[in-house]
């Protein structure tokens, strides 16, 4: 396999770089205009030039398409540039494969679970089949994109697979996402750090699925997902959010107060999200092998190692009381 993975260095990306080069594939992993590092070729989604040198450079048998951007908060604060990276900019990778002069690559395509919005309570747990109903603008532009390749599959002969995700966990995940922000939270506790767990609304339930996961099913895709059509990435499980946090305080093991922060305090526009990954199943054979429970030991160690030490925390306190921004 020869992959060309846009996102590379994002969250999911690093993951599934690492899995394809242990699987022994040719990767030319990409990057952002914002991404300094030479490990990543650059692309930007808003220039098909830079689309058009990446597959050129990597000759692939399949993208993988990562790029996006990813926090449903931040959709609502820039929408029409949420439209235009991840709508848009899945376009003019389609129109960068059409022009592509070697062997036309499989696109799999990572989209999300937030393309069917809020839900009656008979539809759950959601499948391929549902109507889209987009409750925010990430998941808008996560569904044009869908439509998109799509269409240039029905016009122009692509090759594409789309992966409706949901909620995908793991180390290395940004603290905006609720698991990785308790886990940081709860690590800088258990270093030596004020007692205190902000949250925001912990009674919304999500199907959450280990960022491995996630990978192994892109790869099951790549090879053995049928061409034009879309599949759930999920458990098929629920977990309210309350109940993610009652894990993790379990595993850290230390004592903590867990305070409502008005600024986390969304309402849940969809207040359930879980699906059923039958249809995955039944054509790869694919199945979730990592537990919830595991996961979460996992991001909790993980957020160990890049909490900052006792004496650091002491330090910036102390910087605080000197500057006079923090009582004695």
């Amino acid at each position: 396999m020869r992959a060309l993975v846009t996102g590379a260095s994002g969250f999911v990306g690093r993951h599934l770089v690492r899995a394809l080069r242990d699987e022994g594939a040719d990767v030319v992993p990409c990057g952002g205009p914002h991404d300094a590092s030479s490990d990543y070729f650059p692309i930007d989604l808003r220039d098909e030039l830079t689309l058009c040198a990446a597959l050129d450079a990597a000759r692939p048998t399949v993208i993988f398409h990562l790029a996006a951007q990813t926090f449903v908060p931040e959709s609502f604060q820039a929408p029409v540039e949420t439209y235009e990276i991840n709508a848009i900019g899945t376009a003019r990778l389609a129109q960068a494969v059409r022009a592509y002069s070697g062997p036309p690559p499989r696109i799999v395509f990572a989209s999300s679970a937030e393309v069917y919005g809020a839900r009656a309570a008979s539809e759950y747990p959601l499948r391929e089949s549902l109507e889209l109903k987009p409750s925010n603008p990430y998941g808008a532009s996560k569904a044009s994109a869908e439509a998109m390749l799509f269409a240039a599959s029905r016009s122009f002969g692509l090759d594409v697979v789309a992966a409706r995700v949901f909620n995908a966990i793991g180390a290395g995940q940004s603290e905006r996402f609720v698991v990785a922000s308790f886990a940081a939270q709860l690590a800088r506790i258990a270093a030596g750090g004020a007692p205190q767990l902000l949250v925001g609304n912990l009674e919304a339930a999500r199907d959450f699925l280990d960022v491995r996961d996630v990978v192994a099913a892109y790869l099951r895709l790549a090879r053995d997902g049928e061409r034009g059509e879309v599949y759930n990435l999920c458990t098929g499980a629920a977990v309210t959010i309350r109940d993610v946090l009652r894990e993790l305080i379990t595993i850290a093991r230390v004592p903590v107060e867990v305070r409502e922060d008005p600024a986390r305090m969304r309402r849940a526009k969809v207040p359930l999200s879980v699906g059923d990954p039958a249809k995955i199943r039944s054509r790869t054979g694919w199945e979730p092998q990592i537990p919830l429970v595991q996961s979460l030991r996992d991001i909790y160690e993980s957020a160990k190692e890049l909490a900052p030490s006792t004496s650091s925390l002491d330090s910036a306190r102390d910087d605080r009381i000197r500057s006079g921004t923090v009582e004695r």
